[in-house]
Parts: C-alpha cells; sequence; structure tokens
C-alpha cells in the first residue's frame, strides 16, 4: 500500500468518492498485482483465522514460562456472572484481549495484526463488535482494509516494532488502527476515523516495551487490554464529535520522534522498565536456571 499519510488517504477516498476501505483494497490491488477477488479472500482468511483463535482459546493452557495463562478466562467467566464494573461489552473485549495475548504466548496460530505482541488488539475490538452488534462478515472484511490502511501510514512514516518504538508502536499501532475500523463500522466519517486514529495513538505515546525475561508475556498481554479499551473509548470520542487537536500524520511524526529518543533498554531488550525490577529480574533469573 502506497499511503504514506493519512491526509493523502483521506483526500484520495473524497476526491474518487469512495469509502476508505474501497480506496485500500484498491491500493492492494495495485501493489500486490492481484484481482479483487484474490485481495478478498486473503483478508477473508486473516478474519476468519482471528475468530478461529478466538474459539480455540483453552483457559487450562499456561506458556512455556508459566507466566501466562487461564486469565483470559477468568475475565470471561465475570462477564457471564454479571461481575464486571465495564458491563457485557466492554467486559468481553477485555476477555478477548487477554485470550489472544495468551494464545500467542502458549504458541497458538494467531494473526499478527499489526504485530505479534499486539495480536489480541483488533480482534477484540472487532470480533466482540460483530457478536454485539451483528454485523456481517463482509463488514468485517472491509474494517480490517481500513485498520490496514491506517496501520501502513504508521509503518512507512514510524515504525510497528516494538524493538524500534517502543510498545506504542506495537500495541499503540493497534489501538489506533483499531478505533479507526470501528469509527467506520459505527457509519462514521473518514474524518472522525482519523481522529479515532490520533487519539488512539496520542493516548498511548510513549509506551515502553520492556518485557519481563525477554518474552512476550509479561506486560505485553494485559498491555493489548489497554490498548483495546482505548480504542474503544476513542472511536466513541470520534463518533460524539471530540477531534484531536494534533493531526494524524503529526501524531505518526511525534510517535516515531519519541521512539528515537528512547534508550535501547525500553525497546524490547528486556533491560528496562519492569523487566528491571527486582520480581523482573527474579523471574528471568528462575527461567535462565531453568533452561
Amino acid at each position: 500500500m502506497a499511503f504514506k499519510s493519512v491526509m493523502e488517504l483521506l483526500n484520495f477516498a473524497e476526491e474518487q468518492n469512495k469509502p476508505l476501505w474501497r480506496v485500500v483494497l484498491e491500493e492492494d490491488l495495485r501493489e500486490g498485482n492481484m484481482e479483487e477477488k484474490d485481495s478478498l479472500r486473503q483478508m477473508q482468511k486473516m478474519w476468519r483465522a482471528m475468530c478461529k483463535a478466538d474459539e480455540g482459546y483453552c483457559a487450562s493452557e499456561r506458556s512455556s514460562s508459566g507466566l501466562v495463562g487461564g486469565d483470559g478466562g477468568k475475565m470471561q467467566t465475570a462477564v457471564q456472572k454479571n461481575q464486571t464494573v465495564c458491563g457485557a461489552f466492554m467486559g468481553s473485549v477485555i476477555a478477548r484481549a487477554l485470550k489472544m495475548g495468551e494464545c500467542n504466548a502458549c504458541m497458538k496460530r494467531i494473526v499478527a495484526a499489526p504485530t505479534a505482541g499486539s495480536c489480541g488488539v483488533i480482534p477484540a475490538v472487532l470480533i466482540t463488535y460483530q457478536e454485539h452488534f451483528g454485523a456481517s462478515e463482509e463488514e468485517m472484511i472491509y474494517a480490517l482494509y481500513v485498520s490496514a490502511g491506517f496501520g501502513q501510514v504508521i509503518a512507512s512514516r514510524a515504525s510497528i516494532a516494538g524493538a524500534q518504538g517502543g510498545c506504542q508502536a506495537e500495541v499503540g499501532s493497534a489501538s489506533a488502527m483499531a478505533g479507526a475500523a470501528l469509527v467506520v463500522l459505527r457509519k462514521g466519517t473518514p474524518e472522525m476515523a482519523a481522529h479515532a486514529f490520533s487519539m488512539a495513538l496520542k493516548n498511548l505515546l510513549g509506551l515502553v516495551c520492556d518485557p519481563v525475561a525477554g518474552l512476550v508475556e509479561v506486560p505485553c498481554v494485559k498491555r493489548n487490554v489497554i490498548g483495546a479499551v482505548n480504542a474503544l473509548a476513542s472511536a466513541d470520542m470520534a463518533l460524539a464529535g471530540v477531534e484531536s487537536r494534533i493531526p494524524p500524520d503529526e501524531v505518526v511524526d511525534a510517535m516515531r520522534a519519541v521512539g528515537d529518543s528512547m534508550p535501547l533498554s525500553l525497546k524490547e531488550t528486556g533491560l528496562g522498565g519492569l523487566a528491571a525490577t527486582p520480581t523482573g529480574k527474579q523471574i528471568a533469573c528462575r527461567l535462565k536456571n531453568n533452561i
């Protein structure tokens, strides 16, 4: 996808009088030199893989380190028993974000969206939306094209890798992508989608990547939750008419600048942040000695 800025994407959609998903799809066709049915089939496979990963979650499974597993099941039980403060919809989003992150840590098949470390955000938001609001599979596939288009802008202007930009580049990007997709699902305007994208990314600006023992488990799995919930809040604000005072492309550029200024200890090295706490070090030592 050739879009290097959100404004370019929005302007092209306006000039062509086409929805955002269609613009992103057609750019994908040009870049990949493929037929529309092939691109749609590929995106459908991704959507169904997300759904299958969600369905295949097993609360009894644990990661090889023993640090991750079962929390998604606990949250799902709390939702079913009507014990959550947030209610059924948001509670289900939280549960799904945990479940998908745990599936990744347990080496099960997931969809990197945009990365494995942030794989729980977009599925948690979109699958729960479909479940509660009855959207069609076709609508969900279109939403994925929107998220992909916005994600490509981040990838081209900044980064989606924690090793380069910190967790803001992974969970932050996923949250912004999910927020934009959710606005489109709710029939919001392209401008509203851009505002949701901007606000979601701004809210997680500076989020560091500090995996305990160098594993994509702690705090990664639970950060998927904050990314998903942040996407919901940002989408609702945008749909209500709340706007980001900083334009989306400037937010992405700021994210890149923040990532560039982060010390290496906070960029997936497992040397700083939570990984450097006494407990974090104890876990790393224990796991190293067990190998």
